[in-house]
C-alpha cells in the first residue's frame, strides 16, 4: 500500500512507523529538508513542502493520505491558513485517484460546557480559534470530491511520553487554570495511532465521523491529583474561569463562569461499535503511569 502523510509529527510518526512495520510505502510531508533526512533514514520518502505555500504542483498517489498538521505558533501563520488553507491547498494538489484520506480534527469543536456526553451527532459550535479552525477545514473537506472518500477523527487531547499536560506547572506548584469538578478528555497516543491505523484498513462505508477518547472522561481533580502523585510534585490546586488572565480565557464565557474553561464527556461509542478497537491505556491512570516512567522531554 502506499500512504502519505501530512503532520509526520507525534501521532503522525507512530502511524508511520506502523505502516512502515507492515511493509508499506510511506511518504511523509515535511517543511524541514533536514527533517527530510531524518525521515529517509526511517525508511520513508520525504516531500518538502509548506501547507502554507504554494510551491509544490502535485503530491505523489497514496491509497492513503493522512492529514495530521498540527499549529506550530512559532512559524507565525495565522491557524486558519495552517488548518483550512492548508488542506484547500493539498486537496489541490491530491490526484483525482487518491484513496482514503484521514482528517485529523479535535473535539474543540464542541462547546458544550455542562458536564453532557458528546457525540458525533451533538452540535459543533466552537468557540476558539482551533476549534473554529478544524471545524472549517472539516467543511471544506466535505465539500470536495475526495471528500467523499474520507474519514474525520476528532480526537479528544493525546498524551503520553514528553506530552503529559500541566506537568511542569504541577512541578512548579503553580495553580491550574481549571475548574476540578469539570471534565478532562483524553487519548493516549499509542491508541490514537492504533485508530488511525484501524479506520485506514476497515471496510467502511464512507463518509465516515468518529470522535475519539478513551471513552472514561477524568475529573480534573482525579487527573492531576494522580499526576502529581506519581511526579512526587505538591498537591494541586486550581484556580477558576473568573480568575483565569485574559490572555488565556476562553472567548466566550458561559452563565457558569466556573465552567467555562471547558467540562464536557467524549463518548467514543461509535467507534467501539463499529471497529475493532483495543485500547492499551483505557484510562489515564494507565497512561500516565506509563508516561511519567518514561519521562525524558518536553512536558
Amino acid at each position: 500500500m502506499r500512504r502519505l502523510i501530512l503532520g509526520c509529527g507525534y501521532l503522525g510518526r507512530r502511524v508511520a512507523n506502523r505502516w512502515l512495520d507492515a511493509g508499506d510505502d510511506v511518504w511523509a510531508v515535511t517543511r524541514s529538508a533536514e527533517r527530510a533526512e531524518s525521515l529517509r533514514q526511517a525508511g520513508m520518502r520525504p516531500v518538502v513542502w509548506d501547507v502554507t505555500n504554494e510551491s509544490v504542483e502535485e503530491l505523489p498517489h497514496a491509497d492513503t493520505v493522512l492529514f495530521a498538521v498540527g499549529y506550530d505558533r512559532s512559524a507565525n501563520h495565522p491557524i486558519h491558513s495552517v488548518y483550512v488553507d492548508g488542506l484547500a491547498r493539498t486537496l489541490d494538489r491530491l490526484p483525482a485517484n487518491t484513496g482514503r484520506l484521514i482528517y485529523i480534527s479535535s473535539t474543540g469543536v464542541y462547546s458544550q460546557n455542562d458536564g453532557q456526553w458528546v457525540d458525533e451527532d451533538s452540535p459543533a459550535e466552537p468557540n476558539r480559534d482551533g476549534g473554529r479552525a478544524c471545524l472549517a477545514a472539516e467543511q471544506l473537506l466535505t465539500g470536495h470530491p475526495l471528500g467523499q472518500r474520507a474519514i474525520i477523527l476528532r480526537l479528544a487531547g493525546i498524551y503520553g511520553p514528553d506530552r503529559i499536560p500541566r506537568r511542569a506547572d504541577l512541578l512548579a506548584g503553580k495553580p491550574i487554570a481549571a475548574t476540578p469538578d469539570s471534565y478532562l478528555n483524553l487519548i493516549q497516543v499509542e491508541d490514537a495511532a492504533d485508530i488511525v491505523v484501524t479506520v485506514a484498513a476497515a471496510d467502511l462505508s464512507l463518509p465516515k465521523l468518529y470522535t475519539v477518547s478513551d471513552g472514561n472522561p477524568a475529573l480534573r481533580a482525579d487527573y492531576y491529583a494522580e499526576l502529581s502523585r506519581l511526579l512526587d510534585a505538591p498537591p494541586p490546586t486550581f484556580q477558576f474561569a473568573d480568575a483565569v488572565p485574559a490572555a488565556s480565557a476562553p472567548e466566550t464565557k458561559s452563565p457558569n463562569s466556573r465552567r467555562s474553561t471547558g467540562d464536557k464527556r467524549i463518548s467514543n461509542q461509535r467507534l467501539t461499535q463499529e471497529l475493532p478497537i483495543r485500547f492499551h491505556y483505557p484510562t489515564y491512570r494507565h497512561g500516565l503511569a506509563d508516561a511519567v516512567e518514561r519521562l525524558g522531554g518536553e512536558t
